[in-house]
């Protein structure tokens, strides 16, 4: 097989050597140069895979198959030795070859350079790969025998060794390699099947300066709560998600990074969004039903753990320095690169900035400082720093793989930088901020890392350790529990090594700068195209910005404006959150929900539509109704008619409303006509600075005029009705002048008129027209029906 050389071939090539070294005439000297050259051309048939013999060694490490064994090494213990510290390293040997492991053992292996001569020789330090000679020889007479390992199996292992057996000497940052030996059956020798490389930090002398260490701790997320409401009569507080409440639960991200932070010598720097989500699940919420959808809510899971969270907080941030960013996260980034054009934007971020403290107050019940922003991967430009000082921060949290070294000093400088206009720049060391961002769920990857975090701490502590430095630790946005918990051991584990003493953010980025340290923010060319790929777009700020525009004219009309302020004004920051990055989906359908239900909330105040009106006549009365679907009253509003053909229909003057909650309101406007015909009017409601409000309502307005010939009929029949009225009138008035007659005449009057005798019967002779018999007298004014009454 390439690159490993049989059992057979070596016996064959020591005989080959022995025959020569027998042969008779040759010389001692001929021997020995016959038995180098053998050697020579056996190390080119290993292709320089086999090591020669080691003095410390009774058997011949041989690098063949020397990634046939898979090594993790789970936990390093401790992760900064002294000299009477024995080193307890554990983990497991996985058997990827075909065949079984027999005799095999675990050792450990000190780098025969000593002591590392840089920083990039750490970074450059592969964990896995092929053994060599540079890794040096093992530790003799502290290696862990283990069974026969068969194929694709895996055996656990323990190694412990004696610091005093090390043989360390000058403080530094030494590699170990962790190496597991054995034969196979096509290499039945014992040699190196398998390697893995990490960093022992020796900080024995303890002399010069210590390096005065910021630990950044965010506790950020992203957002979760929903713009809407869930309709019920307690106004619950809505969830897009629950996902909060496993984060907040025990064992859970935030759980975790406020529990295993609690004691340790950091800086939190909170999103104050996430303060006021989670105690706004102190108290009962809903969360929004499968789609998204906000009339089939569930009830939230959290409120417990909500509780629970924020009194642990509080216990932990005691003594320690609290930065707040800005509400919601903003992306400074973004809204250099695509938003601050967009009118209004800047403002967002200062009204972030605002928000920020009075949250952190009102929640957490202390002071933050509000002076920091921190871009996205701390990666500056001068229209970063111009965003940031226009939001209220002169002090940038940059990163020095954006704010990078030109080379001229030969150790990392201090952290602070002035970089003009009174706007301090605290670089962050990449390396050391790098060192959690990779997968570390295994015990493998997160050991390692913290023993790499801790190589560069001290490195730095040696490239000059008489002077004092002040180095910053800016991790990612959001760690996940497993990086969080490798995060607390390295600071752990650097406090007790002594070369770092903790130090404030504050107390950085008002240390000493180093005079030769790089105080040029890059170009916006310079700027990481991946970063950039992942900005919020110019058309989300467009869109940002036209909610808050809808929303200015909206509240104007409000008696209770705090009602939607607050809950609109933090959504509009929320859709700038730092936390879209990557997420491009979710951001877009925040944006969308926001708009939609501030949409909807200024369609509640409406006219109600109409199809058409006839007039008959000169002049009338349109009634126009305008609905308020809102639970408050609106006022300021008010109401024009607009005639398209005003010289045919004048629609009358403005009219002011005001409107209850959950009430309508009919306003009524005089017209008047000039020509008959139809006539389009717009109804449409403004605010108090003249600004439209909703959309215009339009409708038809049909004039019927009235020809002379109808008017005078009409004028006809009214001048008799009127003339009708008056003959009524004397009449009755004569006919009462009779009856006063009649009975100051007395009772002979009615015999002193006959003119002649009267029968001995007493009867009066039966006239024409007499009432019949058994009727009631009929008075002189009362006259048949119809009966025709002559003046």
């Amino acid at each position: 097989m390439p690159g490993r050389t049989s059992d057979g071939d070596e016996r064959r090539t020591d005989e080959r050597v022995g025959e020569a070294a027998r042969h008779p005439g040759t010389t001692p000297a001929r021997s020995w140069l016959r038995r180098a050259a053998a050697t020579l051309v056996g190390a080119a048939l290993l292709t320089g895979l086999v090591q020669l013999p080691a003095a410390t060694s009774a058997y011949a490490d041989g690098a063949s198959g020397s990634s046939t064994a898979e090594l993790d090494v789970d936990s390093l213990s401790p992760a900064t030795p002294t000299k009477n510290d024995t080193l307890t390293i554990s983990g497991t040997i996985t058997n990827n070859g075909d065949e079984t492991i027999a005799n095999a053992h675990v050792g450990l292996r000190l780098a025969a350079s000593g002591p590392l001569a840089s920083r990039s020789a750490i970074s450059n330090t592969e964990a896995s790969g092929g053994f060599s000679s540079l890794d040096g020889g093992e530790v003799p007479g502290h290696s862990a025998n283990l069974p026969d390992i068969p194929p694709h199996i895996s055996l656990p292992f323990t190694l412990d060794v004696p610091v005093s057996a090390l043989g360390l000497g000058n403080d530094g940052v030494y590699q170990l390699g962790v190496t597991a030996s054995g034969s196979t059956k096509d290499a039945n020798y014992q040699h190196v099947l398998g390697i893995k490389r990490t960093f022992l930090p020796w900080y024995s002398q303890a002399g010069g300066q210590k390096t005065k260490t910021t630990f950044l701790w965010p506790l950020i997320d992203r957002p979760h709560m929903d713009i809407r409401t869930p309709g019920d009569d307690q106004q619950s507080p809505l969830f897009r998600d629950d996902d909060l409440a496993a984060e907040l639960a025990p064992g859970g991200r935030l759980e975790q990074m406020v529990s295993i932070a609690k004691g340790l010598p950091v800086t939190w720097v909170i999103d104050p969004d996430l303060l006021a989500t989670v105690d706004a699940m102190t108290k009962p919420y809903k969360v929004l039903g499968p789609g998204g959808d906000p009339k089939q809510t569930t009830p939230g899971s959290g409120t417990e753990y909500a509780k629970q969270w924020l009194n642990e907080l509080q216990n932990a941030i005691q003594g320690d320095e609290v930065v707040a960013l800005p509400f919601g996260d903003p992306d400074i980034a973004s809204i250099a690169h695509h938003g601050k054009d967009v009118s209004g934007t800047i403002g967002h971020l200062k009204a972030a900035t605002d928000l920020a403290a009075v949250t952190v107050q009102t929640v957490l019940g202390v002071t933050p400082r509000t002076d920091f922003a921190w871009p996205a991967d701390g990666a500056v430009d001068p229209s970063i720093v111009g965003v940031a000082t226009a939001g209220g921060a002169d002090k940038l949290i940059a990163r020095s793989d954006s704010l990078r070294e030109t080379g001229s000093l030969g150790y990392t400088p201090s952290a602070a930088r002035p970089i003009g206009g009174g706007t301090t720049a605290v670089v962050a060391d990449s390396s050391l901020s790098k060192a959690f961002m990779s997968d570390l769920t295994r015990a493998d990857s997160s050991t390692l890392a913290v023993q790499k975090f801790l190589a560069q701490s001290l490195m730095i502590n040696q490239q000059a350790p008489e002077q004092q430095r002040s180095v910053v630790v800016a991790p990612q946005r959001m760690p996940t529990t497993s990086q969080a918990q490798a995060m607390a051991a390295a600071i752990s584990a650097s406090r007790s090594g002594g070369w770092t003493d903790p130090a404030s953010l504050s107390a950085a980025a008002k240390a000493t700068p180093d005079p030769g340290a790089n105080q040029s923010v890059p170009g916006g060319d310079a700027y990481p195209a991946t970063l950039r790929r992942q900005e919020l777009s110019i058309d989300a700020f467009r869109q940002i910005q036209s909610v808050q525009d809808s929303l200015n004219s909206f509240l104007v009309i409000l008696s209770r404006k705090d009602r939607v302020t607050t809950p609109f004004g933090t959504a509009v920051l929320r859709s700038m959150s730092t936390q879209w990055r990557g997420d491009t989906d979710n951001a877009w359908s925040f944006r969308g929900d926001v708009a939609s239900y501030l949409s909807g909330l200024t369609q509640d105040v409406r006219i109600i539509d109409k199809k058409s009106i006839t007039l008959s006549g000169r002049s009338a009365t349109i009634p126009v109704t305008v609905q308020n679907s809102l639970a408050q009253q609106v006022t300021g509003l008010e109401l024009r008619l607009t005639s398209n053909q005003n010289n045919r229909l004048d629609v009358g003057a403005p009219q002011t409303v005001d409107i209850d909650g959950g009430h309508n309101r009919s306003l009524k406007f005089r017209t008047t006509a000039s020509a008959n015909g139809k006539t389009w009017v717009s109804a449409q409601l403004f605010t108090t600075d003249g600004t439209p409000y909703g959309q215009p309502m339009v409708f038809q307005v049909n004039v019927t005029s009235i020809t002379d010939t109808v008017m005078l009929v009409i004028a006809g029949g009214l001048l008799l009705l009127v003339l009708a009225g008056v003959r009524m009138y004397r009449q009755r008035k004569r006919r009462a002048l009779r009856e006063a007659e009649s009975r100051d005449a007395g009772p002979d009057a009615s015999q002193s008129g006959c003119g002649g005798d009267v029968e001995s019967s007493g009867t009066v002779p039966e006239q024409p027209g007499d009432p019949a018999a058994d009727t009631a007298a009929q008075s002189p004014g009362d006259r048949a029906p119809g009966e025709k009454v002559d003046r």
